[in-house]
């Protein structure tokens, strides 16, 4: 039985996963925005092993996040699901960082870096990572013109790197990937193709299978294949790049080992 992190699991893809896990004996820790949120969680609360609330567009509620997780203990797995898609303007978080970067990839490096190191790592992406090349010159939107498809699908580039530079920097974490497809959800609209089920499925296998073919680090997830994401995203020297940048923004280092 294995104790799993998932972050905005109050509804879509989260909650399926949450669900799934459960279901299967494990124990869940979720994640809600706020107390209103994790009041919507209905009868998972009692079936779980805590939840967390805190606004991931906040470093300050972030960083207690990984407090309150912390104080649960040690994860063996952490599912960073939560994600935003499109937003009408840059807006501006606490910090005045752009809102689709904070939540899609600061937040998920703060909590990298912050909470207890899990043995798994699942990054949710998006096969839309692909249009995010050259992300990096202007990664916070201060000098471009805002285009929300283009900051989505440079935070989804950033995140698969950053999954790759962990894979590399620590060897003893499984960290992947996973795109889980256009599936029906909020976020993904009532017309999506792909069920909900079939979304959650892979990150939920990645994060506790014993198979042989779950038990991979630095790999790029769709369905429960193995696919290849853009090639800006296996550069080392991007990665690097990328974990840089991030540790600048938020004032927060990742450890090498």
């Amino acid at each position: 039985m294995a104790t799993i992190f998932i972050t905005g699991s109050t509804d879509g893809l989260g909650r399926a996963a949450a669900q799934s896990l459960l279901d299967q004996g494990h124990r869940v820790v979720l994640h809600a925005r706020s107390a209103d949120r994790a009041a919507t969680l209905g009868e998972l609360t009692s079936r779980a092993a805590g939840v967390v609330a805190g606004d991931l567009r906040s470093a300050a509620e972030t960083r207690s996040i990984a407090d309150q997780v912390n104080a649960i203990g040690r994860m063996d797995a952490i599912i960073h699901n939560a994600g935003v898609y499109t937003r009408p303007s840059r807006g501006a978080t606490p910090e005045g960082h752009a809102e689709t970067l904070a939540i899609n990839t600061l937040a998920p490096y703060l909590l990298t870096a912050l909470i207890e190191r899990p043995g798994r790592l699942v990054y949710l992406s998006s096969g839309l990572h692909r249009g995010g090349e050259g992300s990096l010159d202007d990664i916070d939107w201060r000098k471009r013109a805002w285009d929300s498809a283009k900051a989505y699908a440079e935070s989804k580039l950033q995140i698969v790197a950053l999954a790759f530079a962990l894979a590399r920097r620590w060897p003893e974490v499984l960290s992947n990937a996973v795109d889980p497809g256009w599936v029906r959800t909020k976020m993904g609209g009532a017309g999506a193709p792909g069920d909900i089920d079939t979304g959650q499925r892979t990150q939920t296998w990645l994060a506790v299978s014993e198979d042989s073919a779950a038990l991979v680090s630095g790999r790029y997830w769709h369905h429960l294949e193995q696919q290849e994401p853009a090639s800006e995203a296996t550069d080392p020297k991007f990665q690097d790049q990328l974990i840089g940048k991030l540790s600048e923004l938020t004032g927060v280092e990742l450890p090498e080992v």
